[in-house]
């Protein structure tokens, strides 16, 4: 165990009895309630005190697994990511907003939002945010014992918005999954049967189509696509690149039952070095970006 997350370790590990504690008398007492059901009412009785007691001590676990999380982001997260990217402020409590989210283009508005981990900062010129979202649908859904309501996860990932200091016209979207929500674009068939085949690509101008997706930048979409699983967007518009990651991830996360070393840290530092990776990749502070 690395000896400057032995303090956290130590904490987890409390929390993490508790869940194993509780969670089995959750199980004897949904158990205990479903078959003794018009027979033992004591049964039921000693049911519902294996429920609740189990429940209680497992949500005092969860709670303080909870806040061990966002101590640890408070406190290391943090420190490691000013080390990794000078300047950048991380705010784990906060994300993106749903106007940024949105301004994508081609994420659908959900039903349920919710983002986190926000970053802000500046790598070699070229402004970034970014943060974890996560978009839900509703459903409802109709029984004979009456109606359901439940939501289903359609987007759970990363967002980015890129600035850079080159107004481009129109707006170009590459999609390896979904359509832009807007009116106006055109699909667009690029040179690369390849480049075709794996991504959409849709612009209300052709000719920035061709002028920003030159085979580099194709190259580059496809190396970066390669390095993040998940279905990848990009969108630009006008001064800005929008880039939304599909991955089924949260992002900066404690696993519950997982010790917390370097090369769980290692892991952080990965995932905030994906903004670099765009930049440099994309070229995002070479003269194709700049006036």
């Amino acid at each position: 165990m690395d000896n400057k997350y032995s303090n956290f370790n130590k904490t987890k590990k409390e929390a993490e009895k508790k869940v194993k504690i509780g969670i089995p008398f959750v199980v004897i007492g949904v158990l205990l309630i479903w078959f003794m059901q018009g027979g033992s009412t004591l049964g039921v009785v000693f049911g519902f005190i294996s429920l609740l007691g189990g429940g209680f001590v497992a949500a005092m676990g969860a709670t303080a697994f909870n806040k061990l999380k966002k101590n640890f982001k408070q406190t290391v997260l943090k420190e490691m990511f000013k080390e990794t990217i000078p300047g950048v402020n991380y705010s784990p409590e906060y994300g993106l907003d749903e106007r940024t989210v949105y301004a994508t283009d081609f994420l659908k508005r959900a039903d349920r939002f919710h983002s986190e981990d926000f970053l802000e900062g500046e790598i070699d010129g070229v402004d970034f945010i970014s943060s974890d979202v996560k978009l839900e649908e509703r459903h409802v859904q109709h029984t004979k014992n009456g109606t359901r309501t439940y939501y289903v996860t359609y987007f759970l990932g990363r967002v980015f918005r890129f600035e850079f200091n080159k107004e481009f016209a129109g707006c170009l979207q590459v999609l390896e999954a979904g359509s832009p929500k807007s009116r106006g674009y055109n699909k667009v068939k690029l040179e690369s049967i390849d480049f075709n085949k794996k991504f959409k690509t849709y612009s209300t101008e052709d000719i920035t189509a061709f002028y920003i997706l030159t085979p580099d930048i194709q190259e580059a979409i496809y190396k970066l696509e390669q390095r993040n699983p998940g279905r990848i967007g990009l969108s630009f518009q006008g001064d800005h690149l929008f880039v939304a990651i599909n991955n089924n991830k949260d992002t900066f996360e404690l696993k519950m039952f997982r010790e917390i070393d370097n090369s769980m840290v290692e892991e952080f530092k990965k995932d905030i070095l994906v903004i670099k990776d765009f930049i440099m990749t994309l070229k995002l502070n070479n003269n194709l970006f700049k006036k």
